[in-house]
């Protein structure tokens, strides 16, 4: 009973985040006819007001996020074509980040760095996952194993550590530059201030509940390696 309980609580904390971040988005999704274009049109809008010429923006099928490589602010179709308080609030939250970028925020570049050394991290997790059950066969002793299951497992979290630390970079995207803008520029009827507010904090969010949801795969291993 008492590991049913555990794991309901472990399932709530890696699912729960990434569960209240899609609801939340849906909630806000509906069309509304008082907000003047969509959130393709309004990143753009405020890309040219800051003079980010370089910087574009398209729709994507993978979830909304700023590329600082490809320099584009890339949303889902659905806030790409949409006039929602979702597209609206997801759409100043990602040219938030091509702000930071813009300023060379130490944060965002430290962000950027960590992010990317936490990918390649991962990837050579599973592959040393992968690996357990050759090393342990070639060197028939399970010491060499158990090492490369230990490194395995740190780097499969990493990424999960990663967007943990760097939160406040997230953070200052939603409340330190898209709810300001919005505010200042006009851009946001004060009724829908709170409602905004919520789903900044979704969009700050969306990358911590995205790898506490990878954490999954940890699980996953640990399941298959002990068949």
């Amino acid at each position: 009973m008492h590991f049913i309980l555990i794991g309901l609580l472990l399932l709530s904390v890696l699912v729960g985040p990434r569960l209240w971040t899609r609801l939340l988005m849906q909630r806000y999704r509906r069309e509304r006819s008082d907000i003047p274009g969509t959130g393709g049109e309004l990143a753009q809008h405020l890309l040219s007001r800051f003079e980010l010429t370089d910087v574009g923006v398209e729709a994507t099928d993978a979830g909304d996020h700023y590329d600082p490589d490809a320099r584009m602010v890339r949303l889902n179709h659905a806030n790409f074509d949409s006039r929602s308080l979702t597209a609206v609030a997801v759409a100043a939250h990602e040219v938030g980040h091509a702000i930071q970028h813009q300023r060379k925020e130490a944060g965002f570049r430290l962000r950027d760095r960590w992010v990317r050394m936490a990918a390649l991290a991962e990837r050579f997790g599973a592959m040393a996952m992968l690996g357990i059950p050759v090393l342990t066969l070639l060197t028939r002793h399970p010491a060499p194993g158990i090492l490369l299951f230990i490194v395995g497992l740190a780097s499969l979290g990493g990424r999960t550590l990663v967007h943990l630390i760097t939160l406040p970079v997230e953070l200052d995207a939603s409340f330190g530059k898209a709810l300001p803008i919005l505010r200042q520029g006009g851009y946001l009827a004060p009724r829908d201030e709170p409602a905004v507010r919520r789903l900044l904090q979704a969009a700050a969010m969306t990358y911590i509940s995205a790898s506490m949801f990878s954490l999954l795969n940890v699980w996953r291993w640990l399941r298959l390696l002990r068949r």
